[in-house]
């Protein structure tokens, strides 16, 4: 039984042996990762006034294919950078033992901190790289300036000022998982352009004191619409509010504190719906009052651009033609409505002229067709007929009379003479004739 047992422990401890170093030999110590940083000039270096656009490198880290979480690849502080305290696998807590510059944890942030997805990881769609299978990696971010604000855990903003504690890359674990092979601290430098030399003040008392001009730094001056603009700003009065707006109100952000030294770093989200082409960045204190200003090229807007050349009319001018045109058509109208009236009264006036014109014509005919009635009236013996007809068969009868009072009987003797109605005075009645009845 004691030998039996002792084989047994013998062949646990080997096995135990095989696996450790296994192990040993699949994980690489936390120690074997390391980062480089490249900035403008090579160097691990950003400048202290403007975002600066770095380069950020690392070799032998712990990649788990198809594991859970990553890398986050940040900017901030670290309180032990020689010890390690600050590390999560140590205890290290955000916003006492490390500080970093926020960012939304998404691949189209702002640069200030990345996120890394384990090879085949669930997580790749919104990571902006990939390890991978040998631990190496790269990525570009983007370094602020010397001095941001952090938040803790409660929600406290505190100043984190890089010119006076040691700042640099941190790489941690994602979504909470604490890897301490994937825990590390690269420190940044900064440079800071030297300011000009102040005016002697007058009467050689020694350099006045210079007023601080404000300016403001974009990351990038050229920008996609849907993306935001990072910018950093300097000058500007300690603690006072700052507001930074794009073409003067098309998309603003804060109020902004500045600074112990005057200085502000934030994002201004760019809409899409703007135009493409050059727009303006501008900061406002709200206590001194001070402007800085820059100009930003935005492409892939969705607002159209106004053909150039082509002059847009004020309203009133539109207005005024509607009001020509109202007008010209109501007095083609009205002359088109005239015209009609004027035509139908020159119809009516030739209607009315040609009535008249045919009672004329009849009143001729018919005084033609009694010119040819006295021989019909002397045939039948009435002279007063003939008379009656026309002035000519009047001095007819005024010739016949005498005859007929001589005993010379007309044509028709038989008939008498039919005399005239008493009173007629008509013009074809000879007066002479019926006043003496015989002639003399």
């Amino acid at each position: 039984m004691n030998h039996l047992s002792r084989r047994l422990i013998a062949l646990a401890a080997a096995l135990t042996l095989t696996a450790t170093a296994t192990v040993g030999a699949g994980a690489p110590a936390w120690a074997a990762g390391s980062v480089t940083v490249s900035g403008p000039g090579g160097t691990a270096s950003a400048d202290a006034d403007f975002a600066t656009d770095v380069t950020v490198s690392g070799s032998g880290f712990q990649s788990i294919p198809n594991g859970f979480g990553g890398i986050y690849v940040l900017f901030g502080w670290v309180d032990d950078a020689a010890g390690g305290s600050w590390r999560p696998s140590a205890g290290g807590v955000v916003g006492t033992d490390y500080r970093y510059v926020p960012d939304a944890e998404s691949a189209d942030n702002n640069g200030f901190q990345r996120f890394l997805a384990f090879p085949g990881s669930q997580t790749e769609s919104s990571a902006n790289g990939i390890l991978g299978t040998d631990g190496s990696w790269s990525v570009s971010m983007v370094i602020p300036g010397a001095v941001f604000e952090s938040q803790d855990r409660d929600g406290r903003v505190s100043e984190v000022d890089c010119r006076r504690v040691t700042c640099g890359i941190i790489t941690i674990g994602a979504h909470g998982v604490k890897n301490v092979n994937n825990e590390t601290f690269t420190p940044v430098s900064f440079t800071s352009a030297a300011a000009p030399a102040a005016p002697a003040a007058p009467g050689g008392e020694g350099p006045a004191a210079a007023a601080g001009a404000v300016r403001v730094g974009v990351e990038s001056a050229s920008v996609t619409a849907g993306t935001s603009i990072v910018f950093t700003g300097q000058g500007f009065t300690p603690g006072e509010q700052i507001v930074a707006s794009l073409d003067g109100g098309l998309t603003a952000v804060g109020p902004l504190t500045a600074g112990s030294q005057g200085e502000v770093a934030a994002a201004l989200p760019v809409p899409r719906e703007v135009r493409d082409g050059t727009h303006l960045l501008t900061l406002r204190g709200a206590g001194s009052g001070a402007v800085a200003e820059a100009e930003v090229t935005v492409s892939g807007g969705t607002v159209a651009v106004p053909v150039a050349g082509t002059p847009t009319a004020p309203t009133w001018v539109l207005v005024l033609l509607l009001a020509c045109i109202a007008l010209s058509v109501t007095l083609i109208m009205a002359s088109i409505i005239t015209a009609v009236v004027r035509a139908r009264s020159r119809r009516r006036v030739k209607r009315e002229r040609a009535g008249v014109a045919g009672a004329r014509a009849s009143g001729s005919t018919g005084a033609a067709v009694a010119a040819g009635a006295p021989d019909a009236a002397v045939a039948t013996g009435a002279p007063d007929a003939v008379a009656a007809a026309s002035p000519r068969g009047a001095s007819d009868a005024v010739a016949a009379a005498p005859r007929s009072s001589q005993g010379e009987a007309p044509a028709d003797a038989g008939d008498d003479p039919v005399p005239p109605a008493p009173g007629s005075t008509g013009p074809d009645a000879p007066t002479e004739l019926l006043s003496t009845g015989t002639p003399r």
